[in-house]
């Protein structure tokens, strides 16, 4: 949809008008059900697309609901990247234990979805294009809360008042900065970064992940179906953040050479191909913890919110039920009891779920010797268990 400074449809005088921020899998699926709940929206993204491409991720629980409620989920099932194999190695690349995914992260084979982030974006924007106006290469610059609405400038320099804003702008979150303060208030830092990037599958992969551990240090390889590409993860245990990396990408490669050096398996190749990549992405796995998750007219939903990291694989599902939960809360309702009720809907299970990230950190990224010598022993015992059962039922 083209950006103009005027609605892309005709608008009722008695409709909200509400400014999404952020087109991402939150703030699309937001839009969705505003819309369809009779609100004016528009949503401001500063890209200047929905972003395509991305690491797959999982849809659960919940969350399939909402999916099937919105229409989307035959195609989604369509998009399902079925990653049948779990592989882990030890330090010199030997196999530790091999295992259908479901067994690590207690998925439900049949059920949860695992898609590509951009198969589920485009899905979404796909649903609510034509119904909301969508402002791409903008952003939120000011935010004035003085009025009966909120009046807001945008960092291309138009100007529009809406009756209520909510930010569904990510981790970094620009909108929630605006309004509640910086980021160090409420980041929770779990002790992990980690750098994302594509290579070449010239390893032979296929539906599958394979991984290699060290104390503290981890090497993964992530094949989507029979792609040519693979994604690489390298993700390493580090006392505090390192501020400064955050900002600069060559110190973030700087950074990763040092913590890998020397490591073996196929990590010198893979730090080879993280020098000459143009799409890769470094951050450090935290948390946001909010006391609140509105002020005023303004309220925040997904990971701006609630982000639970990725060690709990739940960051997707949590905003999409996020984002229908605030929609619903919002019809024929006040901005204030609104809000008070989405988070009162919502607050346990994103506790709950935030509170796995020690669990998935301790399975996934081992930090002492000792640690991963009980997370390997765990796993060969979960790959032994369906052959013993196997082996029992043909005696």
């Amino acid at each position: 949809m083209t950006p103009t400074d005027q609605p892309s449809r005709p608008r009722g005088p008695r409709q909200r008008r509400i400014l999404v921020s952020g087109a991402g899998i939150a703030g699309t699926a937001l839009a969705y059900w505003l819309t369809r709940r009779g609100c004016a929206v528009t949503v401001v993204e500063k890209a200047a697309t929905v972003r395509s491409g991305g690491y797959p991720v999982d849809v659960r629980g919940a969350a399939l609901e909402v999916v099937r409620e919105m229409g989307l989920l035959p195609g989604l099932r369509e998009a399902h990247v079925d990653l049948r194999r779990l592989t882990f190695l030890d330090c010199g690349g030997g196999e530790v234990a091999s295992l259908h995914p479901h067994a690590v992260t207690g998925g439900v084979t049949g059920e949860d979805l695992e898609v590509r982030r951009g198969d589920l974006t485009d899905a979404l924007h796909s649903a609510v294009r034509d119904d909301a106006e969508f402002l791409f290469r903008d952003s939120i610059d000011t935010l004035d809360r003085s009025g009966t609405g909120v009046d807001v400038t945008f960092h291309g320099g138009r100007q529009r008042t809406y009756d209520l804003v909510l930010g569904a702008d990510g981790l970094h979150s620009r909108t929630r900065e605006l309004v509640f303060g910086p980021e160090e208030r409420f980041h929770r830092y779990l002790g992990y970064c980690f750098a994302v990037f594509t290579v070449r599958n010239t390893f032979g992969l296929s539906h599958e992940t394979v991984m290699w551990n060290t104390p503290g240090r981890a090497a993964a390889l992530y094949a989507v179906g029979d792609s040519d590409e693979v994604h690489a993860f390298l993700t390493f245990a580090h006392p505090e953040p390192p501020v400064d990396a955050l900002r600069d990408p060559e110190s973030q490669r700087d950074l990763v050479e040092r913590v890998f050096a020397g490591a073996g398996w196929e990590v010198p190749g893979l730090l080879a191909a993280l020098r000459e990549t143009d799409d890769l992405f470094f951050d450090r796995a935290g948390q946001i913890r909010m006391p609140r998750w509105s002020h005023g007219r303004v309220a925040l939903v997904g990971d701006a919110a609630y982000a639970p990291s990725f060690l709990t694989g739940q960051g997707t599902s949590l905003a999409l039920i996020g984002a229908h939960r605030l929609a619903a809360a919002l019809a024929g309702r006040d901005h204030g009891t609104a809000f008070a009720a989405y988070e009162h809907g919502v607050r346990e299970s994103v506790t709950g779920t935030q509170d796995l990230a020690g669990r998935g950190g301790a399975t996934l990224f081992p930090v002492t010797a000792e640690a991963l010598r009980r997370r390997d022993d765990r796993l060969r015992g979960l790959a032994a268990a369906p052959l013993l059962a196997h082996q029992e039922s043909q005696e």
